[in-house]
């Protein structure tokens, strides 16, 4: 049984006991158990609901297992061809890894 769900504006599919890295949830501390119900689609065994837009009744139920953890280093360089400009800038994106404890439908 899986679930694609949306979380922080993205969607993942979400099975029982599968690790995740999600957009940095604020206020979560590890250990804590967190519900998302905007579950867009359900697979039971074959039998698969769409909703529109969300199934009702449906929610993943996942476990924090790290509340930060921060991602590879992403390089933005831009540049404009003989003008003698570029800009060379990055970042490091912040995550929250956690754990699908179970799929409610």
């Amino acid at each position: 049984m899986y679930a694609i769900v949306e979380i922080q504006g993205q969607q993942f599919k979400a099975e029982a006991g599968k690790k995740l890295f999600v957009h940095h949830i604020k206020d979560v501390e590890a250990g804590k158990t967190v519900e998302f119900d905007k579950v867009l689609l359900v697979d039971a065994d074959g039998t698969v609901t769409v909703g529109a837009p969300t199934v009702q009744g449906a929610k993943v139920v996942v476990e924090v297992v790290n509340p930060l953890v921060k991602g590879d280093k992403v390089i933005v360089f831009k540049m404009k061809r003989r003008k003698d400009s570029r800009k060379r800038n990055g970042h490091r994106e912040q995550f929250t890894q956690v754990e699908v404890k179970q799929v409610i439908a």
